[in-house]
């Protein structure tokens, strides 16, 4: 689940990442009511999106007075920015984050996320942040340093190297490791799965400053955190995605033309990369939690069925947990007669109840493509599908 920066940062304060002092606003006049309540001269408006890029588009503006701040507000609030990350379609900017400017004279890059290799903590940073700082990663991974850290808690020694490392001066040697500290302990507090400042500003007249924040906090763990379920901006989500959630079901809609069903979130990114390797295009990711009915599995069919490219589907599954295969062959029985959608569908079920599965979508009048592998299952969508080769 992504956070918007403004509730990113009221909660890393509260670990002790400093940050300028700001609110959030929905108006114009609530903009410029904020400004003349800082004590500063310079101010940022900042568009609340879920995107990066939002500088380079035109979200963030800087202003000196009151009246431009409500100027500033007024042009964005209700604007539809498009940036790098939000595609072609953009998002709405509903509020505005109106905070003090600070004065620069570095801008670092710092994260937290879990590296998968190790199963640690990886604490990252690069001596020179901004927008750009993927391009620059990508093009020179030695501008990124990084750092493994325990998930109860780091090397203090370790960070202070890490801070000389990204050459931060000596005399905010001990502000850095507390900042690191923070964001470590806020990132295991939280189950967050990234914590990202860019830019971390190291100020003219001294201070370490966390200019801008992201917060991603894996959804699995929303159990373990009802206080944080408030903080969820539907109206940043994809429609069809939250419909899905609602019903138990993890999807995303891509742009290709094999609808692909599966129970299992790396089971559902093993098929989806099958399928590209063999040529083939996935027209969405869909993973079946353990908890889904029939009813609520057919709701995510509905959905992979609607999708207007389509032109076979895959259904991958393994009934080896809660989830039987006829659970899952009854869904898509559901869904079929629901919309009345006619599309090749190749089977490939494995486990519990695997070949009642097969009569369940038999005695649905469904006529599928049964296959017993992986292998066989991805070739055969591909080829109905209109790409790749048999072999």
């Amino acid at each position: 689940m992504n956070i918007h920066e403004y509730q990113a940062k009221e909660i890393l304060a509260r670990y002790g990442v400093p940050v300028p002092p700001g609110a959030i606003a929905d108006t114009a006049e609530a903009a410029e009511a904020i400004v003349k309540d800082l004590d500063a001269t310079r101010f940022a408006v900042k568009a609340q999106v879920h995107a990066g890029g939002r500088g380079k588009a035109g979200g963030v503006r800087l202003v000196a007075t009151a009246q431009a701040a409500r100027d500033a507000a007024k042009e964005l609030l209700g604007k539809v920015l498009v940036t790098e990350q939000t595609g072609a379609e953009g998002r709405q900017i509903r509020k505005v984050y109106v905070e003090a400017a600070e004065n620069i004279d570095r801008s670092l890059y710092t994260a937290l996320f879990v590296d998968r290799q190790s199963g640690k903590i990886a604490l990252i940073g690069a001596k020179v942040g901004g927008e750009d700082i993927e391009e620059r990663a990508a093009k020179d991974p030695d501008v990124i340093g990084k750092v493994l850290l325990d998930l109860h808690g780091g090397s203090s020694a370790a960070m202070e190297e890490f801070a000389a490392w990204l050459d931060i001066p000596k005399a905010l040697s001990s502000d850095a490791v507390s900042l690191f500290e923070g964001l470590h302990q806020a990132f295991s507090d939280l189950d967050a799965s990234l914590i990202e400042i860019n830019p971390l500003a190291i100020t003219k007249d001294g201070r370490l400053v966390a200019l801008d924040t992201k917060v991603t906090i894996d959804d699995n763990a929303l159990a373990r955190h009802p206080e944080l379920a408030d903080l969820r901006d539907d109206d940043e989500l994809d429609p069809v995605e939250l419909e899905a959630q609602s019903h138990d079901i993890n999807f995303v809609r891509m742009d290709g033309n094999i609808g692909v069903a599966v129970n299992g979130a790396g089971l559902a990114l093993a098929t989806n990369d099958m399928l590209v390797d063999a040529g083939g295009n996935p027209a969405n990711f869909m993973d079946i939690r353990t908890t889904a009915t029939s009813l609520e599995i057919s709701r995510g069919f509905d959905l992979l069925l609607n999708a207007p490219n389509l032109q076979a589907v895959l259904i991958n599954i393994h009934g080896g947990g809660m989830t039987r295969c006829d659970t899952i062959a009854e869904a898509l029985g559901i869904a079929m007669r629901r919309t009345g959608r006619k599309v090749p569908i190749v089977f490939r079920a494995a486990g519990n109840n695997a070949d009642f599965a097969r009569t369940v979508l038999k005695n649905c009048g469904i006529t599928f493509t049964d296959a017993r592998n992986m292998k066989d299952a991805v070739e055969h969508a591909v080829a109905l599908a209109g790409g790749g080769k048999r072999t």
